[in-house]
């Protein structure tokens, strides 16, 4: 048994993870105790790491144009073709899209290749999608990219706001470290202020379910109530900050009158907020992407940095703003300069200091001076024709940018595209001239920073696969054959060390972000650093731990600034319904990797759409119907989720789906391509759509051994179960042969035995494949959405002899004392909703808590114990109403 401590790469809380890897080669995975993100908690998402390494989709060697190539054959390609397109149309011909999935040393490397040698700044990443509009915010109010606190603060302030971030599902183990410390005080408050109930807000102490879009108005109308109570720290104002008295003048142009009727809160809702916060000197301010995703992002960022700054409450224990990171090296990625418009070591493109000092120290004659294209800016001109050449690394722009058919055409317009990533099998990938192979988490080395700037070592515990490689060793051999110097050392730790020192050297003198104390590590301290937050100090100053408290900035003068929110909300197509699209518990970005595992996608298998219920009964919408949510960009197909849980007008889409898992679940294709002018971050949150009832005639469901066949279905979406996969789809059509199509979906010939059951009275269908007497398939077809037990279905794949229950299995259910699970609500122990719901109705299990020890259930990581919760209620309810 080799174990190996390294750190998960799903979300930018960063938790330490140790990797088990057995002699047959098997791995496990657990939380790591020592490591001080997560202190051994995990989620559902990391503790099924383990199931996610299989090799069944993976590149394994350099494809070009469809074909085997070698490396040699692939990277010449790559060089020549983008050595030629900067000679023939100039170094903004081409363009690196990379990802928050990259190590720091290898986002380095690509940095410096594209700004330093290429000669552009066309280099922008997918972190611009979650974290821009926070840098940009940061860098108006700090001077630099900072963010001030410590999850420390989480569990010892007085008052958690969270703002736009659904912490118990994007960030479980920081929301379950912030439960715990509400349990041993019971007097923390946590309030969530956010357009939907979502399981974080049905575990806080206020929920305020605003309008989409009044943030800034909200947060605006607190600073005048701050002031107007007395709560503002005149003294830190005075003597450590610039801009109070304008960005009062226009909060109090907004005030508790305009905060009512942007927000549509009662003002007994709003004044009780204001209150609570003016009253609480340890309070912290979390916002994530219901901030930062909106045209006016930046200013809503502002507008709550404003209130610290106006009560001196940043840098101190539990107190401060607190930007939560989506990515697992978002932050890394902006120390490197991984963003169109930055330098290396958090310099600046336009300082002509901080472009003095990087071209020194790369020894190349200029680097830009102007930032490069954006995300959004970035594919427009490859669908205009500006963009010749384009890198992807590690990303899936086809699925996760706005207006993404246009994505697609831009990519199908582009002369020549190169995709570096573990799979060929997504939706970007398709469109690749080139495609490498890249090696995945727990195959290499490096470093990544979390959320509160803690830097903290991947190691690799296996080996590449096939031809698979690093992407920094794939950055380098590609700057190596375009003839530049500079990429010979391509190892990690060199490259770490040649980080740090850039870092001392641009800002020992000027900012926060230096690892002077790291630049000398040796190879072997390097395997071994533990976790460190920066700035690591070369003159040995204790590093990390909170910073600003002292009032001062980096900004020129070294004041603290507040700013006056001045964008104005962008023009959104027409639509009646206000579209949200964000992240579901389970998942992760575009699924490459949790949907391996049937673990995860248990609990929600397909992509859905939340409407509230006076919206569904007005447009005939029912709980569980198939709908078209559509705008001039774009339409998906989705199950509708009929549910109070969202406001009236508007409707919740997650982002996940992809066309390699559903026929039509790109919910990126619907929304519009408008950004935030200052950060160029895509507003996903508050776009515009369209809502109506797909008219699907024919409903069904499958499991199957082998991979369904889902040519010629209107509306499918795919999920692997334990043995096999699962399949829900349906079609518009006014007449279907059930058997032809049962057929079809489980590949088999019309002369192979199927057992078939019809009912004439409600004309639904039920097909089952048995092969030596063990389950190959089963397929429901019905006018109607299916009433199957899904769980139970997809248990019975493989089954044979007196085990296979295939009476209950054609009807649909288990018959009498036979278990039923029920849909997975709990990922991590496998637990079901009916075994819980019969726990509660057993009277074992009358609490969240005895469930957690009766069932395990919600015992782990906590994200599903809203879940619970409410199944208990519910359950509660109707036993008491018997």
């Amino acid at each position: 048994m080799t174990v190996t401590r390294t750190t998960c790469p799903y979300c930018g809380v960063g938790c330490g993870v140790i990797a088990r890897t057995a002699a047959d080669g098997s791995v496990s995975v657990a939380g790591d105790p020592a490591h001080p993100a997560n202190f051994g908690r995990l989620c559902a998402k990391g503790s099924a790491l383990a199931e996610t390494l299989g090799l069944d989709d993976r590149l394994l060697h350099p494809v070009i144009a469809g074909q085997r190539a070698t490396w040699d054959e692939a990277l010449d390609l790559v060089a020549e073709r983008f050595r030629s397109a900067v000679a023939e149309h100039g170094p903004d011909s081409v363009a690196f899209y990379v990802s928050g999935q990259l190590l720091t040393e290898d986002y380095y490397l690509a940095n410096k290749l594209m700004k330093g040698f290429i000669g552009s700044a066309n280099i922008d990443t997918n972190s611009r999608l979650c974290m821009a509009s926070a840098v940009a915010g940061h860098k108006r109010a700090f001077g630099t990219d900072t963010v001030p606190g410590t999850y420390e603060d989480l569990e010892i302030a007085d008052l958690v706001v969270l703002t736009g971030s659904n912490l118990a599902w994007c960030h479980p183990v920081l929301h379950q470290r912030l439960m715990a410390a509400k349990a041993e005080r019971p007097e923390l408050t946590i309030v969530v202020v956010d357009p939907r109930r979502t399981a974080t807000a049905d575990a806080a102490d206020l929920h305020l379910a605003i309008q989409p879009g009044s943030d800034v108005a909200l947060f605006s109308g607190l600073l005048a109530h701050l002031d107007r109570t007395g709560a503002v720290d005149r003294a830190f104002v005075a003597e450590h900050t610039d801009g109070f008295e304008d960005a009062l003048a226009a909060a109090r142009a907004i005030g508790l009158a305009g905060a009512v009727a942007a927000t549509g809160l009662t003002e007994r809702e709003i004044s009780g907020f204001y209150d609570l916060f003016a009253r609480t000197s340890r309070t912290v301010t979390v916002f994530s992407q219901g901030i930062n995703q909106a045209a006016d992002g930046t200013d809503r960022v502002n507008a709550v940095i404003n209130c610290h700054l106006a009560t001196g409450r940043i840098g101190r224990p539990g107190a401060s703003p607190f930007s939560i990171t989506g990515q697992p090296n978002a932050m890394g990625g902006r120390e490197v300069g991984g963003l169109a418009n930055q330098l290396a070591a958090h310099g600046a493109l336009d300082d002509e200091e901080d472009r003095a000092r990087v071209q020194a120290f790369w020894g190349v004659s200029h680097l830009p001076k102007k930032p490069g294209l954006k995300a959004v800016d970035l594919f427009t001109a490859m669908r205009d024709g500006r963009i010749k050449a384009l890198l992807v690394m590690a990303t899936n722009p086809a699925d996760s940018l706005p207006d993404a058919d246009g994505v697609v055409e831009a990519l199908k317009a582009c002369p020549f595209v190169v995709v570096a990533d573990v799979t060929a099998e997504t939706d970007t990938a398709a469109h690749a001239d080139v495609l490498l192979p890249a090696a995945a988490w727990g195959e290499k080395n490096g470093t990544v920073t979390n959320s509160e700037r803690r830097i903290s070592r991947q190691r690799a515990f296996l080996e590449p696969p096939g031809e698979a490689r690093p992407d920094g060793w794939i950055l380098s051999e590609i700057g190596r054959r375009m003839g530049y110097p500079g990429f010979d050392e391509s190892s990690p730790a060199a490259v770490f060390r040649e980080h740090a020192v850039l870092s001392h050297r641009l800002n020992a003198d000027r900012r926060d972000f230096d690892l002077g104390g790291l630049a000398t590590l040796s190879d072997a301290a390097y395997d071994g650093l533990e976790p460190v937050q920066w700035p690591v100090r070369a003159d040995g100053s204790a590093p990390g731990g909170r910073l600003m408290g002292d009032g001062r900035s980096y900004r020129a003068g070294g004041r603290l600034r507040f700013v006056a929110p001045a964008t104005a909300q962008a023009r959104t197509p027409s639509g009646r319904f206000v579209l949200n699209t964000g992240r579901i518990r389970d998942q992760w970005h575009t699924m490459t990797r949790t949907s391996k595992t049937p673990r995860l996608m248990g609990h929600i298998a397909e992509p859905f759409c939340q409407i509230h219920p006076a919206d569904a009964l007005s447009l005939g919408i029912e709980p569980a119907c198939l709908v078209t949510v559509s705008s001039p960009y774009g339409t998906v197909v989705v199950r509708a989720q009929v549910t109070d849980g969202v406001l009236p007008g508007n409707v919740f889409v997650p982002m996940h789906w992809t066309d390699r898992l559903t026929a039509r679940g790109r919910v990126d294709s619907v929304v519009a391509p408008l950004v935030d002018p200052i950060s160029g971050q895509p507003a996903l949150k508050g776009g515009r759509c369209d809502v109506a009832r797909f008219p699907a005639t024919v409903f069904g469901f499958a499991v199957t051994i082998h991979k369904p066949a889902r040519e010629g279905l209107d509306y499918f979406a795919l999920a692997p179960a334990k043995k096999g996969f699962r399949l829900e789809f349906a079609a518009v059509s006014g007449a279907v042969d059930a058997e032809a199509l049962a057929r079809r979906i489980l590949g088999m010939s019309s002369s192979e035995p199927l057992i078939a059951v019809a009912d004439a009275s409600t004309g639904s269908h039920r097909f089952a494949a048995v092969s030596h007497g063990r389950l190959m398939g089963a397929v429901w077809i019905g006018p109607e959405p299916v009433a199957v037990s899904r769980a139970f279905a997809a248990e019975q794949l493989g089954v044979g002899g007196p085990d296979l229950l295939l009476a209950g299995l054609l009807a649909g259910r288990p018959g009498a004392g036979r278990a039923d699970g029920g849909a997975v609500v709990c990922s991590c122990f496998d637990v079901g909703v009916k075994t819980i719901e019969e726990a509660v109705r057993a009277g074992t299990c009358l609490s969240v808590d005895e469930i957690g020890r009766h069932l395990k259930a919600g015992s782990n990581c906590g994200s599903c114990r809203p879940e619970i919760k409410r199944i208990l209620d519910t359950t509660k309810n109707c036993l008491q109403t018997v």
